[in-house]
Parts: C-alpha cells; sequence; structure tokens
C-alpha cells in the first residue's frame, strides 16, 4: 500500500485529503501544520510520498522539500497547492519534488499522483507543463553541452530525450526497443552522473541544456558539438 504524510496548515484541508486518500487505498502516516513539523513526520514514519502544500508557517514547503530530500532520500515529494504561479512551480521542482498539482485537482487524479510519485514517475498539472516550460526552462540553446550532460552515454542521452518528452519507462521502453529493467538501470544511472533527485529535475536539465527544445523535440543526437 502506498503511504503518505500529508502537510498543510490548514485543519481542514488536512482532513479531507486524509479522507480522500484513505477512501482510495492510500495510507495516511501523519499530518502537519508547517514545515519543520513536516520535515520531522518524515523522517518519523518514513512514507513514500511526502503531500506538502506551498504556503506554510515556520518553513514553507520548497525549504521543506529541500530539507526532506536530504535527509530521508526515499521519500518522494508531491506539492498541492492552490498557487499556480511559476516560479513556486520552478522552484519547487528544483527542489527536488517530483511533482506539482493544484488543489482543485479531481480527487481520483490526486490519488493517481501520489501512486505515479511513490512509483518514481514525475507529475505535474497540465495546465502548468507548457508555461513551466516556455517561462522558465526555454532558453537560446549553450555553445557547448554542460560537461555533466556531455558525460553521458549515447545511451543515456536517448533515455534522458525520451524522460524529457515525458515517457514512463514503459514507453521509453518501447521507444529504444529496450526491455524495461535495462530502462530502469539507465534512468538510475543518468540521475546519478547528474546529481539529481527526480525525473522531473531530468526534464529542466534536457531543456536547459539545449538537449530538447520546447515545440521542436530532441534534437539532433550530434548537437550541441564543442
Amino acid at each position: 500500500m502506498t503511504s503518505v504524510v500529508i502537510a498543510d496548515d490548514q485543519d481542514l484541508v488536512r482532513s479531507g485529503l486524509r479522507l480522500l486518500l484513505e477512501t482510495r487505498g492510500i495510507e495516511v502516516l501523519g499530518e502537519a501544520g508547517d514545515g519543520r513539523q513536516a520535515i520531522s513526520e518524515v523522517a518519523r514514519t518514513g512514507p513514500d510520498v511526502a503531500l506538502l502544500d506551498i504556503r506554510m508557517p515556520r518553513l514553507d514547503g520548497i525549504a521543506a522539500t529541500r530539507e526532506i530530500i536530504r535527509a530521508t532520500p526515499a521519500t518522494r515529494v508531491l506539492i498541492l497547492t492552490t498557487y499556480d504561479l511559476d516560479e513556486y512551480v520552478y522552484h519547487a521542482l528544483r527542489a527536488g519534488a517530483c511533482g506539482f498539482l493544484l488543489k482543485a485537482t479531481p480527487p481520483d487524479m490526486l490519488a493517481a499522483g501520489v501512486r505515479t510519485v511513490a512509483a518514481g514517475e514525475a507529475m505535474l498539472a497540465p495546465a502548468l507543463t507548457r508555461r513551466l516550460i516556455e517561462e522558465h526552462i526555454s532558453r537560446p540553446p549553450p555553445a557547448a553541452r554542460p560537461a555533466a550532460v556531455a558525460g553521458l552515454t549515447a545511451r543515456e542521452l536517448d533515455v534522458l530525450r525520451q524522460i524529457a518528452r515525458g515517457l514512463s519507462n514503459d514507453g521509453i521502453a518501447k521507444t529504444l526497443h529496450l526491455s524495461p529493467a535495462t530502462v530502469k538501470t539507465h534512468v538510475n544511472r543518468l540521475l546519478t552522473k547528474l546529481s539529481l533527485s527526480s525525473r522531473v529535475q531530468a526534464v529542466a536539465l534536457a531543456y536547459e541544456s539545449g538537449l530538447i527544445r520546447p515545440g521542436l523535440g530532441p534534437v539532433d543526437p550530434g548537437w550541441p558539438r564543442s
């Protein structure tokens, strides 16, 4: 059973989320009313997913995400908030969150999002994806590929491009004619080489490095050339 800790400064919201998730087969291990409590509760219970609000007292969701990723790396972070401002999305994902959903998300989609993040995949509200890419990630291509990306093998670069397209491991396996186990190995290796904690961060790096461009898809495998 997928497990979660819920962090939100409103008691009513936490109660509603608990009921919503538990009735859909997700175990709620604990609750927190602020960022500091969230870090402690995650460390105490070790959930699969920490479901965090952005705006909380004492420590906001972005700072709490950084601490959780550092102190409890096995727990994945899913941000849930009423605020869809781009800077929140960008900084939350940069902090290591694996996903970002709005509180207006339908209940079944929220439960599916928790399970998706627990399984190691990325979850980003569709309404936010284009703005995230266009306003924060889309930049003129660099003259040379960053050293970290340049250190990837050709196959790892292929996998990174498919991650940036939003494909799951199974989707990547079908596209590149590999086994799911092989894809999982490549994903783990490239995340380690790039010092990234989530697939979403890999997407950001792929765009920032010019490996893939908004609206154009993956660029020529030989580009950019140093």
